[in-house]
């Protein structure tokens, strides 16, 4: 991860939050949102083409990549939203695009639906939103996590690249591999996976209360979805557009949950015309 840095830092609630910015000081500002169990690294790419034309924000969550992880934290997906809606102004910004992924996508959403933070645009990328949701894995583990926590480290090293690399329909580079599974590999990191993935598990109650609320979202919204996802099926992604008003649908071909890893190009050029208020992206079959 040497070439993705995040230089800034954030003292929040739930303890100290990197970030940093791309692009033009005076370009219309784009935040990034990463999800479980992954951090800001996975927009990497992604981020470097889009600050082009957009100042770009991102940031790896209270308790995820290089953000602090400590004993105390509450990862709950109501708790991180309120540091992204802290975040949010202490950026200073009033109405964002925004491009969430995974939970943060339900983090987009609590923090608009519930804290009223404003956007101009948001992306949904095989986002968390709809209830039930988690992959097998995730079901088994986060209700487990206590027994899980305390496996030999290199058990647990293994499981846990089986685990992320699951997220790619093709499998990922080893080194995007390394990188992603890098913050949970020692025993401190071994001890937060579990950590997070446990207290995920006990998030339901938070979907339930936004998702109740999706028929007054009332900006663009556009929901990409790959189609070999098997985390969260592509229906689930449909469904989600069925129930947001002004939301339209973009499945991803070639993809599976990590659509940023496995078709970067249909990804990024479908969000670089619905950022800027075009019609829909048609390639890639």
């Amino acid at each position: 991860m040497d070439d993705w840095q995040l230089t800034a830092a954030y003292s929040s609630g739930l303890g100290e939050v990197r970030w940093e910015k791309l692009g033009a000081p005076d370009a219309e500002p784009l935040v990034l949102l990463h999800g479980t169990p992954f951090s800001s690294y996975i927009w990497r790419d992604i981020a470097a083409t889009l600050a082009h034309r957009y100042r770009v924000h991102v940031w790896d969550m209270p308790g995820y990549g290089v953000s602090e992880m400590s004993e105390a934290q509450d990862l709950s997906l109501g708790a991180i939203t309120s540091v992204f809606a802290e975040l949010l102004d202490h950026w200073g910004l009033a109405e964002p695009l925004v491009v969430a992924h995974d939970s943060g996508g339900a983090i987009a959403l609590g923090a608009h639906l519930l804290h009223n933070a404003r956007y101009r645009r948001l992306a949904l990328v095989d986002a968390v939103a709809l209830g039930p949701w988690g992959s097998a894995f995730f079901e088994v583990v986060g209700g487990h996590a206590d027994v899980f926590a305390g496996l030999p480290l290199r058990v647990h090293q293994a499981l846990l690249r089986e685990y992320v690399n699951s997220a790619s329909s093709r499998g990922l580079h080893p080194a995007t591999l390394d990188a992603l599974a890098a913050p949970w590999m020692d025993e401190p990191g071994q001890a937060a996976f579990y950590r997070q993935l446990g207290q995920r598990t006990n998030d339901p109650s938070f979907i339930d209360e936004i998702q109740g609320r999706y028929e007054r979202i009332g900006i663009p919204v556009k929901i990409c979805w790959g189609q070999d996802d098997t985390w969260m099926p592509e229906a689930r992604g449909r469904e989600l557009a069925a129930r947001i008003p002004e939301a339209t649908f973009h499945p991803v071909p070639r993809a599976g949950h990590l659509v940023q890893e496995d078709n970067p190009a249909d990804l990024t050029a479908t969000l670089v015309d619905f950022l800027r208020g075009w019609g829909p992206f048609t390639g890639g079959g």
